[in-house]
């Protein structure tokens, strides 16, 4: 029907990676954010993630689907035995497609067109991998993936101007308890009961 945009979820990380894939797919697609990330830790960290991304959506006048619950058992399942990789390594894809499988699947269920991610804004982050993953949840869930790269044409530089403009609060880590400087303790407790017991925070 003429006029009628196609219905996006997108998978949102964090308020400051929303920014540039909200300015930039605004006009053709109706977008509904996604805050998918039990990989964040503490959960005073999730939390405030999560409300400055709700603020943002609010402001723009997006809606915005928030788990009823902080899943973060589930990201230590995922995750057993990558424990000891660095930053961008065999762990991060296991977390994506944790967190991309999340939506993909809410997507489908509740009728979406398209879904994506807002993770390629960073420069950290492996645009091909984590595409290819979105890719690979789009045949099984049988719904359609848009690829994005949303990092070119100075996206990321892109997304530090409207942060500023916007005062949104920029983190210094990805999220997850193995990247943090910062070991809380109730999170180290619970990532215990399932690594390796010889595992050395």
């Amino acid at each position: 029907m003429p006029g009628i945009k196609p219905k996006l979820l997108l998978h949102v990380c964090c308020a400051p990676c929303a920014t540039v894939p909200l300015e930039r797919l605004a006009e053709e697609y109706d977008i509904t954010g996604h805050f998918s990330n039990p990989n964040i830790h503490p959960y005073q960290e999730y939390r405030d993630r999560r409300e400055e991304t709700r603020r943002y959506f609010n402001q723009l006048g997006f809606e915005l689907i928030v788990p009823s619950k902080y899943e973060i058992e589930d990201w230590f399942k995922a995750t057993v035995g990558l424990e000891k990789e660095k930053e961008g390594g065999a762990r991060c894809p296991v977390c994506y497609k944790l967190r991309l499988g999340q939506t993909a699947k809410l997507a489908k269920d509740l009728s979406f067109d398209h879904f994506t991610t807002t993770l390629t804004v960073s420069p950290h982050k492996k645009t091909d991998i984590i595409n290819r993953i979105g890719q690979e949840l789009a045949k099984e869930y049988a719904i359609n993936y848009l690829n994005f790269d949303f990092k070119k044409e100075d996206g990321f530089k892109r997304s530090i101007e409207l942060s500023k403009e916007n005062k949104l609060i920029r983190q210094d880590y990805c999220g997850c308890v193995f990247s943090n400087p910062i070991k809380d303790k109730e999170t180290v407790k619970i990532a215990k009961e399932f690594i390796d017991p010889g595992f050395a925070f």
